[in-house]
């Protein structure tokens, strides 16, 4: 059993042999042959395994001193060759031999590292040491590169190509200069010095600021500002192309296109923009320029800061327009529709411009929104004009229009109503002019009424509407009414016997615009018919009162022409006023204007307009006694014309404008500073005074403690959708709030208020 145990051996430990010095110059002079013969491209021959085992060994036996500095000199000798090769050779076949060089430098360098990998590991951490591939990078640049010889021609020879392919030459093949850079900068990161940036960055950098500033401005100076604009886009498209070649790094491209930009854009953006016939602000008066104007956009966008320009020329060419309209207004080549129908215009043309040259810019949405604001609020009158535009659209504009283009036309409409501040003062003339088409039954649909209602109450809220929608309620329960009164009337055989037969409507004096004129004289029959239908009224409304307004009625009267036999009759469509003076001319064939004022107390000013329409050309009911076309004194006489003919069997005499009789005062219309539309209804400016006294008790009722700014600020916000209350008029307001005790301002600061319960 013993004698089957296996037996072991113990052998004495062997001795470590270190290498001597001898051994080891060996060992390096056959590494040293070998790098030799991979210098002279005859690596093949060589056993790597074998030149690898001799550089571990030289490492491991502590030489790698004796191997890192003997690669470094066998490195240097060669690339001393390599100069004395390079410092001879034509400019011509420079950057080739450069590449080249550098590419064979590469390769070599690899294979050695290959060899020298164990001292890699080791031994250069360990006494900081260059890696044996850097180490060949480096003394590639201090012995080849820093040449005298070499650096400041290959420098030179990549910047004049360059610069000849800037100039439209054919140059040598874009991988040379791509080549070259690429040593440049693999020599710079190999140990960490800016010989890039140094021997090539900054004098490249230079001298295309310097080419593009003359250039820009030589070109600027022979041709217009769209050709620059294209020339200017095909430079920065080149240079962008060429960075992309040449592989620049980054931080080369972004200093490069930086100063391209500045040269080409910005140093000219003004020039660009003012440039007389092909400028920016030029192009904008000529609708065809859209594409011309997106190009100069595209290229001003490179360098944002620059395209406040081209959004100044746009505000700039708006401001101007809509100064040129106001004037046209106000010198009467142009009325408050025209008016309108200008600023349409120019909104569809500048938002063409923003649509497609600023490509839907939102920062340039916003100028055109605040120039086109910046015009139309210097006064009331756009408000106005607005207003009778609209009376014009609904009354006649939009007569057999789809519900799609009544739609679109409304849209319009509201988009100058947002570029309003007095919204409210729109709102009193619009509802002045609804009044009349609602009692004249002058609408072209109402349909389109209560659609353009809807798009106020959109746009503002319930309470701008509120009271035009208590118009129509009042026109709706008025039908009601006349059906019933109708329905009395049939069933009362003493009303029916009677001739003249009323149709009233009963109004909310709250919702309706005030009339502060006093009912006229009527004719007896009509005075009769209106105390019937008062009595029924009152009968089934008890509490109630009616204010008659005999200025806003009209009336069919049948009248007689001609002498017997020949007789003719129409049937008139007149207003209120018109049918009392015509019936007075039963009783007498002339009547002074006098005698007229007196028997029916018609107020002066409406009295003459409407006389005035009675003697028109084409409606000349009434002759007048004196010639022209006003009005002169009391004793004008007026005599019926029992020679006015007709072709039509119902005739409707229109009133003539108010703007076409002398008077004194603004007769029914809205009562301003000014007669044009462009003061502020003075109704308007007392609404505003409460509403902005309500907003100020409000909002400190809430807060109870508000600086004044904060109150202005607050005050301001609330009020916007109706107006845009002035820091003086809202401290006016407060002063005035104060002195009635519903504020106080606070002992230790003036500049606040405090509410008083």
């Amino acid at each position: 059993m013993a004698d089957s145990k296996k037996k072991f051996n113990i052998k004495p430990f062997r001795q470590h042999v270190p290498m001597d010095i001898s051994a080891a110059g060996n060992t390096w002079e056959a590494l040293a042959n070998a790098i030799d013969e991979i210098y002279n491209r005859n690596a093949s021959q060589l056993s790597f395994e074998e030149l690898y085992r001799n550089a571990y060994n030289l490492v491991l036996h502590k030489h790698g001193t004796l191997l890192y500095d003997g690669v470094s000199d066998k490195i240097s000798a060669h690339l001393l060759g390599t100069v004395r090769r390079l410092q001879d050779i034509a400019d011509s076949s420079l950057l080739e031999e450069i590449a080249t060089t550098w590419n064979e430098h590469q390769i070599t360098m690899i294979m050695v590292r290959d060899i020298l990998m164990y001292m890699d590991r080791t031994y250069v951490p360990t006494q900081r040491r260059r890696p044996v591939y850097d180490l060949g990078l480096h003394l590639f640049r201090i012995t080849v590169w820093e040449h005298p010889r070499i650096q400041s021609r290959v420098t030179e020879l990549l910047l004049s190509a360059i610069a000849s392919e800037r100039d439209g030459l054919l140059t040598d093949d874009r991988s040379l200069l791509k080549a070259n850079l690429g040593m440049l900068l693999e020599l710079g990161q190999a140990d960490y010095s800016n010989v890039y940036e140094r021997d090539f960055e900054t004098q490249f950098l230079g001298t295309t600021q310097e080419f593009y500033r003359q250039e820009s401005l030589a070109y600027l100076s022979k041709n217009t500002a769209i050709d620059y604009v294209s020339k200017a886009t095909q430079r920065m498209d080149e240079e962008k192309d060429r960075a992309s070649a040449l592989s620049l790094p980054s931080t080369t491209e972004t200093q490069l296109h930086a100063m391209v930009q500045k040269e080409l854009i910005e140093r000219h953006a003004r020039t660009l923009v003012d440039m007389e016939n092909s400028g920016f602000a030029a192009l904008l008066k000529d609708d065809t320029k859209l594409q011309e104007m997106r190009d100069m956009y595209d290229l001003f966008a490179r360098v944002p800061s620059s395209v406040d320009s081209l959004r100044d020329a746009l505000a700039d060419r708006i401001k101007a327009d809509g100064k040129a309209l106001i004037s046209d207004q106000e010198k009467g080549a142009a009325d408050s529709s025209a008016f309108v129908r200008g600023v349409l215009s120019m909104r569809d043309r500048y938002h063409q411009v923003v649509t497609v040259s600023f490509r839907e810019e939102k920062r340039a949405q916003k100028r055109m929104k605040e120039s086109f604001e910046d015009f139309l609020n210097e006064d009331a009158r756009a408000a106005s004009c607005l207003a009778i535009y609209v009376d014009e659209l609904l009354r006649t504009g939009l007569r057999g229009a789809t519900e799609a283009q009544t739609t679109e036309e409304l849209q319009k409409v509201i988009i100058v109503f947002r570029y309003l501040s007095d919204k409210d003062v729109f709102e009193a003339f619009y509802k002045q002019h609804l009044a009349k088409r609602l009692l004249g039954g002058r609408s072209v649909s109402d349909e389109a009424e209560r659609a353009m209602v809807s798009q106020l109450k959109a746009e503002c809220g319930y309470q701008f509407t509120s009271k035009l929608e208590g118009m129509f309620n009042d026109m709706r329960i008025s039908k009601d009414m006349r059906d019933a009164y109708n329905t009395h009337k049939r069933s009362d055989t003493q009303v029916l016997s009677k001739k003249v037969d009323i149709e009233v409507d009963v109004l909310t004096n709250g919702y309706w615009p005030s009339q502060n004129v006093k009912p006229c004289t009527l004719p007896p029959s009509v005075q009769e018919s209106i105390d019937r239908f008062s009595k029924f009224y009152l009968e089934k409304h008890t509490g109630r009162k009616l204010s008659w307004q005999t200025s806003a009625g009209s009336a069919d009267i049948r009248a007689t022409f001609g002498t017997a036999p020949n007789l003719r009759r129409h049937d008139l469509q007149v207003s209120t006023y018109q049918m009392c003076v015509l019936l007075l001319f039963n009783e007498k064939n002339m009547l002074t204007l006098g005698q007229i004022r007196t028997q029916t107390q018609i107020p002066d000013m409406e009295l003459r307009r409407h006389l005035i329409s009675l003697c028109t050309p084409k409606h000349r009911i009434l002759r007048k006694g004196s010639k022209g076309r006003g009005i002169i004194s009391d004793d004008d006489t007026f005599t019926f014309n029992v020679e006015y003919t007709s072709k039509l069997k119902k005739v409707r005499i229109p009133l003539v404008k108010e703007s076409s009789v002398a008077r004194e005062n603004a007769g029914d219309t809205l009562p301003t500073v000014a007669g044009d539309g462009s003061a502020i209804p003075a109704h308007v400016e007392e609404d505003r005074r409460h509403l902005v006294e309500a907003a100020v008790v409000r909002i400190m009722k809430a807060r109870k403690m508000l600086h004044h700014n904060d109150l202005i600020a607050e005050v301001t916000k609330q009020l916007s959708t109706r107006f845009v209350p002035t820091p003086q008029f809202i401290k006016k307001r407060v002063e005035s709030l104060i002195e009635r005790e519903y504020l106080e301002r606070k002992d230790d600061d003036r500049r606040v208020y405090q509410y008083v319960a």
